[in-house]
């Protein structure tokens, strides 16, 4: 548990985040994380405004087996399929999250206090599957802070559309190109115009679009380093900070546009960019680093609680690191590709290995909460 003191000497860079206009989420969540009060902590002492799930921390936490033996049982006994089971579940938690930071939510209009939950992976590539998963999430969970997570696969683009046009807030996931990423705007404006004209209130519609930003590094400096020049090795680490940067250039151009201005007049939100992907995953680099250099107003950034606590204990948050940042993010990606690496193989490559990953998370949970309901069924006759 965090301490008072603790809370008030390590509250400063997440504070001063925040102030900036960060939305601090936590990429995180677990039925023990919400029982123990963990989750009320974060909220009441380290900024936190919202949650992400996705299929690979479902897995981890129901996967762990720890607080969800009770359910498992009464699941089994009802004699449940294990997709309805891991749906039950998940929902439970999402909506219990949601309760817990209902007051976030009502305190800033529907902006944050959100916690998001994915469409089955495995319809990735499925729209009409996807646009009925999505409403049916949204009908289970049963709380207006809910987002229901769409990857933006070339399937997801319509399905974004769809649902928007129901008036069920969305969090686009799996961005890694800015091509998509524009595709992805276009999708939510036309899903506002959908429920514009429909009669629905657009004020009560969110979004924001999740895009991804280690990998990018990932992948890009694996490269770099098989090159391994000089030149090539002096941009390792550039190219996800350049990517991103470029992203928040085109919101901006999105969001002032004409398009824009007719529906922002009728009480639209913007749809706004969310960082994801923020744990560093090579150790050479500073461990806030996707925190410190993505600071600008109107963004999200979900973080896993390990770069929560690294950014709360050692964060350098010196204003906004993105806007004047264009003409350098343009020359860095520039010269990745001079070397020969290609931009749209490589956000390609990450698209689609995201959605395997997702997938495979998936599977894994089917298959451990598969073994938990035989165990329980066979226990229980």
């Amino acid at each position: 548990m965090i301490t008072v003191t603790e809370a008030t000497a390590t509250a400063g860079a997440l504070k001063r985040l925040s102030d900036e206009g960060v939305s601090i989420w936590l990429d995180d969540l677990s039925r023990r994380r919400i029982e123990s009060g963990n989750l009320a902590e974060l909220v009441a002492t380290r900024h936190v405004v919202g949650v992400t799930t996705n299929p690979s921390i479902f897995q981890a936490a129901i996967g762990s087996g720890e607080g969800y033996d009770e359910q498992l049982a009464d699941l089994a006994v009802r004699g449940v399929t294990v997709g309805e089971a891991v749906r039950m579940m998940t929902t439970a938690d999402v909506r219990a999250a949601a309760d817990v930071l209902r007051p976030v939510y009502d305190a800033t209009g529907g902006r944050d206090g959100r916690v998001s939950i994915e469409v089955d992976p495995r319809l990735a590539h499925d729209t009409p599957a996807t646009i009925a998963e999505a409403k049916q999430l949204a009908w289970l969970v049963d709380r207006p802070n809910v987002m229901i997570k769409i990857p933006a696969t070339r399937a997801g683009l319509p399905a974004i559309t769809e649902v928007i046009g129901l008036g069920i807030s969305v969090n686009v996931t799996l961005i890694f190109s800015l091509e998509r990423y524009r595709e992805v705007m276009d999708a939510y404006l036309a899903g506002l115009e959908q429920a514009a004209a429909k009669g629905l209130d657009l004020a009560t519609i969110h979004s924001v679009a999740s895009f991804f930003v280690s990998r990018v590094d990932s992948e890009i400096d694996k490269r770099l380093t098989v090159l391994g020049t000089d030149e090539a090795l002096a941009l390792k680490g550039k190219a996800a900070l350049a990517n991103a940067r470029l992203a928040y250039e085109a919101y901006e151009e999105v969001f002032t546009g004409p398009r824009w201005t007719a529906l922002g007049g009728a009480r639209a939100n913007k749809q706004r960019p969310l960082w994801a992907s923020t744990g560093v995953k090579d150790p050479a680099y500073k461990d806030t680093l996707y925190v410190d250099d993505l600071v600008a107003p109107g963004t999200v950034n979900t973080m896993p609680e390990a770069t929560l606590n690294a950014t709360a204990d050692h964060g350098g948050i010196t204003g906004d690191t993105v806007t004047g940042g264009y003409t350098q993010a343009r020359a860095d990606l520039g010269a990745v590709e001079a070397l020969g690496i290609s931009y749209d193989e490589v956000v390609q490559q990450l698209e689609d290995e995201g959605v395997a990953k997702f997938e495979a998370a998936w599977q894994d949970l089917l298959d451990a909460v598969t073994k938990s309901l035989n165990s329980k069924g066979v226990d229980g006759e």
